[in-house]
């Protein structure tokens, strides 16, 4: 089978042996059957993206001999296609405008819930929908999106819209989404992976899909950005599997098809602790200024 898969780092910083690792083995998967390899930039923090990050990562990825095929997808690009979704999402009323801060929801999540801390979720503490207001009676499609406030997810809602069912015994059925796993969860999980749709509110809940900074996340550009491109492989850190669900349903409610997904291990420091734009003493510039080898780098995450 012939795989198109991507890399997609965001120029922030400088790419370490984690980056490495995970675009090496997008490349290589591609590569072994004759597929597709692209390459995205995901700048859409524009007050932490900087050019001399985008271009350091072309020459790093050029330094390990990745190539890749055709022109690079520059999520600054594609905020019409983000405002388009939203816009879209919005008019159905999926979503809802959210003022509250990461302190707020903090405290929150420290608060007493009926005697249990709020659940933690892919984003952190799983939202309390203080802002979820009941429905004004106005039809969403009648008002304007908001544009000042983050923009969440009503999971809830969603969760009816997009989950299949299932006939489990007499009487019984269970409602689901889910994702082809070809690599392996942080607990070794693979195959076929389901979410029931109580646990998409009750284990994910309203997930921000606009920030009112930016115009929009990570969940809905990562998936909006996929489809454009064609992705039929999603290769990224183990770190990732919790969101997955969160795509499936975002690709459901819009229309997307869903990859298959491959989450591989994540390359940590001695301490157990996975690599970050911060560990510049781990950064591919400078191996390659102390005279390392691309065959060297392999040999380092364990390709070898």
């Amino acid at each position: 089978m012939s795989y198109v898969t991507r890399f997609a780092p965001s120029p922030t910083g400088p790419l370490h042996l984690g980056h490495a690792f995970s675009a090496i083995v997008a490349h290589d998967l591609a590569r072994a059957d004759g597929g597709t390899f692209l390459l995205r930039i995901e700048d859409i923090d524009r007050t932490r993206a900087r050019p001399e990050w985008e271009q350091a990562i072309y020459d790093d990825l050029d330094w390990l001999g990745l190539t890749w095929d055709g022109p690079v997808l520059r999520q600054s690009e594609r905020l019409d296609a983000y405002g388009r979704a939203l816009d879209g999402l919005w008019s159905r009323g999926l979503l809802y405008p959210c003022s509250c801060t990461r302190a707020d929801i903090a405290a929150a999540a420290s608060a007493p819930q009926e005697g249990a801390a709020l659940a933690a979720g892919p984003d952190g503490p799983v939202y309390p929908g203080t802002c979820r207001a009941p429905k004004d009676g106005i039809p969403h499609d009648m008002k304007p999106r908001p544009s000042a406030a983050h923009l969440r997810l009503d999971m809830s809602t969603a969760a009816l819209a997009v989950c299949d069912h299932h006939v489990v015994g007499p009487g019984k059925t269970r409602w689901t989404v889910g994702f082809e796993e070809a690599g392996r969860g942080p607990e070794g999980q693979c195959g076929w992976i389901e979410t029931d749709r109580e646990a998409l509110a009750r284990e994910i809940g309203d997930v921000v899909l606009a920030r009112r900074d930016i115009g929009t996340s990570y969940h809905l550009s990562v998936v909006l950005d996929d489809a454009a491109q064609g992705i039929t492989l999603v290769t990224r850190g183990e770190d990732l599997f919790a969101a997955t669900t969160i795509h499936v349903v975002l690709q459901r409610l819009l229309g997307l098809p869903t990859p298959s997904y491959h989450h591989h291990r994540l390359i940590r420091d001695e301490a157990g602790r996975r690599l970050a734009k911060r560990d510049d003493a781990r950064a591919i510039a400078k191996y390659r200024a102390e005279g390392a080898t691309p065959e060297d780098i392999r040999r380092l995450v364990g390709l070898d």
